[in-house]
């Protein structure tokens, strides 16, 4: 592991965001050369030795302990996700190498569920925030601009994570564009981390990185948010502004799969909104 392995980065990001005042250390009038806590003073709060914790960021010190690793997660104030991801990370720390995983498609199951759906928009992600599949709603909600049939091909399919850094489309949708570009860096280093080898993930964070400054400045700060429930307030093209509950469900065959629905609180002028959109692409009639 170098010193630019996802362990050393996400170990010098978390330290680099606490000051001496965060954790109660004396500052002694020092005026120091980076941001943040040094090693010595993290190794302290962890109750390890500084070369023991410099060997563990820079690398060269593997297999650490359970037991140490939450000692750096407490000393590093991390949140119950960080902490995961700090554990995750030191278990993925031995590459094979690159490794192309095989073609996702989703499950003749998985689009019978998505059509049952009708009006709720949902749709079937893959291992690299592809869209497998997706509902009329679906569609409607997020990507109307794009071709109904995309996912159908490999070469054609949307991805989440593209679209919200590379398509003004998706970036005019979203009326706090900056939490939800967070939250979708926040979950590719879930995956990444994961997925250490996966040389999918490896291109998609490559080509966003070239591509767009902002993903490369937010994943520069290592931000760790798995997928679970949000809530987005839309500016949609067709029924104008609602709010919309994300939530994501792993599926149980396909643990690299997700469902990913939208919806709204009964009875809100967002409910309504989603009815007039359902009505508007005709869900219900044709293929789902």
């Amino acid at each position: 592991m170098d010193r630019g392995s996802p362990l050393g980065e996400f170990l010098r990001a978390r330290r680099a965001r606490l000051s001496p005042d965060d954790v109660g250390l004396p500052r002694y009038g020092d005026r120091r050369r980076v941001p943040g806590l040094r090693r010595e003073e993290l190794a302290m709060l962890a109750g390890v030795s500084a070369g023991y914790y410099t060997r563990l960021e820079q690398g060269q010190s593997l297999n650490a302990s359970a037991e140490v690793l939450d000692a750096i997660a407490t000393a590093l104030r991390l949140t119950t996700a960080e902490r995961e991801h700090l554990h995750v990370l030191s278990t993925t720390s031995h590459r094979t190498g690159p490794v192309t995983p095989p073609e996702e498609h989703a499950s003749a199951d998985l689009r019978t569920l998505l059509a049952a759906m009708g009006h709720v928009p949902a749709l079937v992600v893959g291992r690299c925030n592809d869209v497998l599949a997706w509902n009329r709603a679906g569609h409607a909600l997020l990507a109307g601009h794009l071709d109904l049939a995309s996912p159908d091909a490999p070469d054609t399919r949307p991805n989440l994570s593209r679209l919200v850094f590379l398509d003004a489309h998706t970036r005019a949708l979203y009326r706090d564009w900056p939490a939800k570009a967070r939250a979708v860096v926040g979950n590719l280093r879930v995956l990444t981390a994961r997925n250490p080898d996966d040389a999918c993930l490896a291109a998609l964070v490559g080509e966003l990185a070239i591509h767009s400054p902002e993903f490369a400045a937010l994943w520069a700060e290592h931000p760790v948010e798995p997928c679970g429930r949000d809530v987005h307030a839309l500016a949609h093209p067709v029924v104008g502004d609602l709010t919309v509950t994300q939530q994501t469900f792993h599926v149980p065959r396909e643990p690299h799969q997700s469902l990913v629905t939208f919806t709204a609180e009964p009875g809100s002028a967002s409910s309504a909104a989603l009815t007039v959109l359902h009505q508007a692409c005709g869900v219900g009639t044709g293929r789902g």
